[in-house]
């Protein structure tokens, strides 16, 4: 069975987006995986098809109505047992591991928030688990969806030509990623590092690691948190 990534959303002509290129447009074309866009506004039940309403309490912007996104939510998900997730700014952040146990899944259910905000109840009553790809805020969920699932389909079987292209990587093991070079061997008065060219495949272990480690000392201190990447 191939992974099935359904995206509820109000905009769903920006899918499957840059996902029907390179690598993961061809596993589409495979059926290595599906893309099941639904809007959301088909579910709206008055004349004008409302699909939000100003928030409780007062404030700027407008809602999502839980009728609305629950009977979406509920025409796509009977007796799936799929992840149901809200990209959402104030979710968890998405981590590389929550990745490969949605790649390890039959897809994903994905709403994509839109306005102000999702109605608490309706997170609550469907169990909807809040991500966040980043501390910053975007127009809307489906850029986030994007991403997401773009993260996915790249480590689904068969989708890499190679799959070792997705252990060592950023992220993988708790280290930034290291460097990396290719010919020609100076390139403006640079070289490539000489070990690099040794051909002793435990030098170039020791050294690539003790890059990825300094980078993410620089760069990323807090992944070096209760990971054991150090004492490797």
């Amino acid at each position: 069975m191939s992974f099935k990534a359904t995206v509820l959303t109000l905009y769903p002509e920006m899918f499957p987006g840059h996902l029907s290129y390179s690598l993961a447009g061809k596993a589409l074309e495979r059926g290595q995986w599906q893309m099941e866009p639904v809007q959301i506004r088909d579910f709206a039940t008055d004349k004008h098809r409302s699909v939000d309403d100003t928030p409780a309490g007062g404030g700027a912007g407008m809602v999502l109505k839980p009728d609305v996104l629950a009977a979406a939510i509920d025409a796509v998900s009977e007796g799936d047992a799929r992840p149901r997730l809200l990209m959402s700014p104030r979710g968890k952040p998405l981590t590389q591991e929550r990745v490969r146990e949605l790649a390890a899944g039959e897809g994903v259910i994905i709403v994509c928030g839109r306005f102000e905000g999702v109605d608490q109840r309706v997170i609550d009553a469907r169990g909807l688990e809040e991500v966040c790809i980043g501390d910053y805020i975007l127009s809307g969920g489906e850029p986030a969806a994007l991403t997401l699932l773009d993260a996915v389909v790249r480590i689904l079987p068969g989708v890499m030509g190679n799959d070792l292209s997705g252990v060592h990587e950023s992220f993988e093991g708790g280290l930034l990623e290291h460097p990396h070079y290719t010919r020609p061997q100076v390139w403006e008065g640079r070289d490539i590092p000489a070990v690099l060219t040794s051909g002793n495949h435990k030098l170039i272990d020791k050294w690539r690691h003790e890059q990825a480690l300094s980078l993410t000392k620089e760069r990323r201190p807090d992944l070096l948190a209760g990971t054991q990447a150090v004492k490797k």
